[in-house]
């Protein structure tokens, strides 16, 4: 569900009641733990971090006046969403995550290539999210995005 709102505030401010406390705290749980260097937006109509151009001049190779993503969280019909772009990429950091989240989750991991679905928002395991945030700077994450992506590009 791609939302049309303009700022993170807004996105949280149109969700159904029940979504919004959850959401934002997800939002609260990232800006207080994610590393400096990214920069909160909405992207793709969801609240996205990303590298900015300012950081990273070339950009996201899909479309390179884009800055880079890395994170994103979204309201989904049936879930929300976290999508974390260096759980995609980086094998050391899935499996860490998939060790992981059982000790902090009685729910079954839910999971695709980048994203994360929990269907409850009460089983959203907060402090594993706030840990996961912090495992990747924004330098790790070009670097490895540049060693990962742009390299099966050519």
């Amino acid at each position: 569900m791609k939302s049309e709102a303009n700022s993170p505030e807004q996105y949280i401010q149109q969700l159904p009641d029940e979504r919004k406390s959850a959401m934002e705290k997800l939002r609260q749980t990232i800006l207080g733990n994610i590393p400096g260097g990214f920069e909160e937006t909405m992207s793709y109509g969801m609240i996205g971090y990303v590298v900015p151009k300012t950081k990273y001049p070339a950009g996201y190779n899909c479309d390179p006046k884009l800055p880079l993503p890395f994170l994103a969280i979204a309201s989904q019909k049936n879930f929300i969403a976290l999508y974390h772009m260096g759980l995609y990429a980086d094998k050391n950091l899935i499996q860490w995550f998939m060790t992981e989240y059982p000790k902090h989750c009685k729910a079954k991991l839910d999971m695709g290539k980048s994203c994360i679905r929990f269907k409850k928002a009460d089983q959203i395991p907060f402090g594993l999210i706030a840990e996961l945030v912090t495992k990747m700077s924004a330098g790790e994450w070009i670097k490895l995005y540049e060693s990962t992506f742009k390299k099966q590009k050519a």
